[in-house]
């Protein structure tokens, strides 16, 4: 009786596997880094562009319903065009309109360029996912994805870096310049990342192109249809609760209190928003693929997102430094890492023929809808502070946890 196979593990992957793991990384490193500078110089940019509150809530918004858009857009690209080719073009439209942010000399100037960088910020997500998900085993998959997704909390804590060292000795737009550096990496994958193999083989077979029981409108069908909205109100209701929460997280540490904030100098900022990246959102969003691989896709789903609900309001009830550095690890940890589950079970519900446009739909629709989340915490933080008005988000992730009980679990399951 022969033994059986041992399970394979990171030491059996192939270079081109490697490659293409760290081209997506790298994409939604730098994705997070150039989308949080606006996040991070907000309360600067808001006294010298004169906006309110709402002001700068909703351009955050418009950000995200750019993004909902670049991801369709960017998905049907990349079904079309190639995997690699529609990541490329992504990292460099992001990349480009950051720098051109810091030229903007009124608000309208700069709402049009972080519309631009949201259609980029919005590509890159489903084409690197699905490059990766086409290219690495089944056995591996989930982990994979999970570490391309922990990269985002490397460019949030960089990006925090970057802002406290170039804001010593310069203005906020020097800040957005620097966020011209992540199109470099578009040198680098154009000349040593592969495509996916599985997308090559089924465009040269006439599979992609002309399958007629394969199309974009049957996403909303038959079997997954009600798995396309299970996982599109996942997605919504979880972001709108990240969102929510982490674009207004910087200013509300800085904010003096009488404008709904707590006070903190901006070296007490960058402390907290390294620690909460490095140590609660790089390992939550890491952690995700393991405990999929271990408890199931939905039972993660429900976990993570429960959690998050259960921690919010405590931290938006505490006001000591100490005491939101200890709070920030675990609501970090499962407030972000649910994000690595909707890529994992996004490329295992869908064919090869539609993937990339229904991770797309079901993510960035998704970013798209939750887009009015900075807006409406910025509205009620007019009147309940931004703490209380963190309540709301809380609400969202317990949502999400009711949604992710109509998922189905996918396991194991081969891509097709």
């Amino acid at each position: 009786m022969s033994a059986a196979p041992l399970p394979l593990t990171f030491s059996h992957s192939t270079r081109d596997q490697r490659r293409t793991l760290i081209a997506a990384a790298l994409g939604w490193m730098l994705d997070a880094f150039d989308v949080m500078l606006y996040s991070l110089v907000l309360v600067h940019v808001m006294r010298d562009l004169g906006m309110t509150q709402k002001q700068a809530g909703l351009l955050n918004t418009l950000t995200l319903v750019a993004s909902g858009i670049g991801g369709l857009m960017f998905g049907f690209v990349a079904d079309r065009i190639g995997r690699k080719r529609a990541l490329m073009l992504s990292i460099l439209t992001y990349s480009v309109c950051s720098f051109a942010s810091g030229l903007s000399q009124s608000v309208l100037m700069l709402a049009v360029f972080r519309f631009i960088l949201g259609l980029g910020m919005g590509g890159e997500w489903n084409t690197g996912a699905t490059l990766v998900a086409e290219t690495w085993p089944t056995s591996l998959r989930a982990k994979a994805l999970s570490i391309v997704q922990s990269s985002w909390a490397i460019g949030f804590a960089i990006a925090a870096l970057v802002v406290w060292a170039v804001m010593l000795r310069f203005q906020w737009r020097a800040v957005f310049f620097v966020g011209v550096l992540p199109a470099l990496v578009i040198l680098w994958i154009r000349r040593d990342v592969p495509e996916s193999k599985m997308w090559q083989e089924q465009k040269a077979s006439g599979v992609i192109k002309l399958k007629p029981d394969v199309t974009f409108a049957q996403l909303f069908h038959g079997e997954y249809g009600p798995r396309t909205l299970a996982l599109l109100f996942l997605n919504f209701f979880g972001m709108f609760g990240w969102w929510g929460l982490f674009t207004w997280v910087p200013a509300y540490f800085t904010l003096p209190p009488d404008r709904g904030g707590l006070g903190f100098s901006e070296a007490q900022k960058t402390v907290l928003l390294v620690v909460l990246n490095l140590t609660g959102m790089l390992p939550g969003y890491a952690s995700f693929g393991w405990v999929a691989d271990w408890i199931g896709r939905r039972r993660s789903f429900i976990l993570y997102t429960l959690m998050a609900a259960l921690l919010v309001p405590l931290y938006a009830m505490a006001h000591n430094f100490w005491l939101l550095l200890v709070l920030g690890t675990p609501i970090a940890f499962f407030g972000t890492g649910f994000f690595s589950g909707s890529g994992i079970i996004g490329a295992e519900m869908f064919p090869t023929a539609v993937r990339a446009r229904a991770l797309g739909f079901t993510y960035n629709g998704a970013r798209t809808m939750s887009a009015i989340s900075p807006f409406v915490i910025g509205w009620a933080a007019q009147s309940k502070g931004l703490g209380g008005a963190f309540l709301l988000c809380a609400a969202s992730f317990f949502l999400a946890t009711l949604v992710a009980t109509q998922l189905p679990e996918t396991k194991g399951k081969q891509l097709d």
